[in-house]
């Protein structure tokens, strides 16, 4: 017999699959429904609304987020590394997401997207001040206001989603964030910091690479 949890986590998963492929607003309890082959009244027992759903799935998608920055924390040589290593991860992760998500939570979603702000401003600003002041201290990285500096690199990367900036019929969302990235990146290194983050990234470009 299936466990009650084990069908929670598959509904979750498979909202997440359709989310992320086509964005959160398209997506109807009827859809997620069919998708999983269950019927309404299930994910009804396990979810009060769409609502509801939509927090679950934000909550575990930024757990693997969270993970994920660790991971790449931990298996850094140096902040240059892992400035680097975020940035291929954010790339692929780009590739794989539907622009409009956060656009959805933000305008339909407010529970899930508080729930992002407040990952951003905690988690990402602290991750942001951690490699400052290894890089800063390993002279990588000039003196900064670190402060500043992490508000901006989380606004960065919620601005790259905003429509009204980068209209999706004209610019690439993959694109956007890569070209933001390297420019906070390249306004914070020194020329030793420089050198390095170019022959990270140019090792992460061959075939043979995985992160």
């Amino acid at each position: 017999m299936i466990e009650e949890t084990d069908i929670k986590d598959k509904i979750v998963t498979g909202a997440e699959e359709l989310f992320r492929r086509y964005g959160v607003r398209s997506i109807s309890m009827d859809d997620i429904a069919r998708h999983l082959s269950v019927s309404k009244k299930t994910l009804y027992q396990h979810f009060a609304d769409k609502d509801d759903l939509v927090a679950s799935v934000t909550r575990q998608l930024l757990e693997k987020n969270y993970k994920q920055c660790e991971d790449i924390r931990q298996g850094s040589d140096n902040p240059v590394e892992e400035l680097a290593r975020v940035s291929l991860w954010m790339k692929k992760s780009m590739e794989e997401v539907n622009p409009t998500m956060l656009f959805d939570l933000q305008k339909f979603h407010l529970k899930a997207w508080n729930l992002w702000v407040d990952f951003k401003n905690k988690f990402i600003r602290d991750q942001v001040v951690q490699n400052l002041d290894a890089g800063i201290e390993q002279g990588y990285i000039r003196p900064v206001n670190k402060e500043i500096m992490s508000i901006l690199r989380v606004e960065f990367v919620q601005m790259a989603f905003n429509q009204d900036i980068f209209p999706r019929e004209k610019f690439n969302i993959v694109e956007v964030q890569s070209q933001i990235f390297d420019h906070f990146v390249f306004g914070l290194v020194t020329e030793k910091g420089r050198k390095l983050y170019l022959k990270y990234k140019e090792h992460n470009q061959q075939p043979s690479t995985i992160l």
